[in-house]
């Protein structure tokens, strides 16, 4: 285990000094020893230590009482009090600054290692209660946006089945085949919107939670990227052309096939949404290193550049995006997917000429060989 830096904050420099030995005996490691609160500020901002020993009465125009409510509101870093005073007037200043300890000088030295092994415990399972704390809010606040966004999103395709089913029980017996069927396509239609929503948001819920299961195996990319491409062409694709470029060195990757499957289809899906029909989506894959490099490119609507920052959280839509359908889930679980694959995911776009989104992949899956992505590809691919 890796040793605790401890800032030492003590104006009589034999003390410090006889206070930093010992604390090397223990095993910390010494951030280093400043005399005034000033001082203390400006260091803990450089060494950023695990934890700062204070003394109260300091050097200087700043006290350590002052200097400590500064380190612990702007750094966060937890502040054990060392001190000979006692008084009422003094542990009150020192009760704002929530310290996480209070020696009483002279104090055996024997007494320093376990005041600061419950310091540092007790600062540990305080930040893990807040990081629980705010991720059950984060949860609490998607919870309400998914109801709300599921009863808008609902009620059109609802009332539209309403609508035609109603129809079709009160006149199929005088309508004309074309017509029943024109209302069976509607209804079809709706049910299938409907799922694709629920499909959408279960998926997202999967990932918030962490229940999201990572199965990478071999793939030959030319097959998959071409496949997809094929089925996206004949399908939702048909009123535009899918331009396909590969690269007959990049074939073998190890990853996970539903990951990429759902990464590549949303953002085709969504290069074809927002085009006009008969335009052009271009869609390449190629290697660098020990990556493969996904391009989507379109020629629609583009991405407002104040949104584009915004664009890969969740329940977020663009204002141009008009009457189009859309959860705004979609590039959200885009971007999980890629996160847990050690990849990275990037946007070049302009409004009204078109977006190209960059994704950067390991062959071989960075979870599965505990490998850092390489940060400066995204960089290189627009160079």
């Amino acid at each position: 285990m890796k040793a605790a830096k401890i800032l030492i904050v003590e104006d009589e420099l034999i003390a410090a000094e006889n206070l930093a030995k010992h604390l090397k005996r223990l095993g910390y490691a010494v951030a280093g020893i400043v005399e005034s609160g000033e001082e203390a500020i400006t260091q803990v901002g450089t060494t950023e230590p695990d934890l700062v020993l204070m003394d109260i009465m300091l050097q200087g125009d700043m006290d350590g009482v002052a200097a400590s409510l500064v380190i612990s509101n702007e750094f966060h870093i937890p502040v054990v009090y060392m001190t000979a005073y006692a008084d009422e007037a003094t542990v009150d200043r020192a009760k704002v600054t929530k310290p996480y300890g209070y020696l009483l000088k002279p104090f055996d030295p024997e007494e320093l290692g376990p005041a600061i092994e419950i310091a540092l415990y007790k600062h540990k399972s305080d930040r893990q209660i807040q990081e629980a704390m705010l991720k059950e809010k984060e949860l609490n606040l998607l919870k309400s946006r998914m109801i709300s966004m599921a009863y808008h999103d609902f009620r059109n395709p609802l009332a539209t089945i309403l609508s035609s089913s109603e129809l079709l029980r009160d006149y199929s017996d005088r309508w004309s085949g074309v017509k029943k069927t024109k209302h069976f396509d509607r209804i079809k239609s709706s049910v299938k919107n409907i799922l694709e929503l629920l499909d959408e948001v279960l998926l997202y819920g999967k990932t918030e939670s962490g229940k999201t299961t990572f199965n990478p195996i071999l793939l030959n990319l030319n097959e998959f990227c071409g496949t997809l491409a094929e089925e996206l062409q004949d399908g939702i694709g048909k009123q535009h052309k899918i331009a396909t470029q590969g690269d007959r060195n990049c074939s073998e990757a190890y990853m996970d096939r539903k990951m990429l499957c759902y990464i590549l289809t949303n953002l085709l899906s969504n290069a074809i949404k927002y085009s006009p029909q008969g335009s052009t989506v271009e869609f390449s894959w190629s290697c660098s290193g020990s990556n493969v490099i996904f391009l989507v490119k379109d020629y629609g609507i583009g991405i407002p550049s104040k949104e584009q920052e915004r664009l890969f959280e969740p329940f977020h839509r663009c204002a141009n995006v008009g009457s189009i359908n859309g959860t705004g889930l979609g590039l959200a679980i885009v971007k999980k997917y890629v996160d847990l694959q050690g990849g990275q995911i990037s946007i070049n776009s302009k409004l009204n000429v078109g977006t190209t989104f960059t994704v950067i992949l390991p062959l071989e899956s960075k979870l599965l060989l505990g490998e850092s992505p390489e940060n400066e590809l995204v960089q290189q691919v627009y160079s």
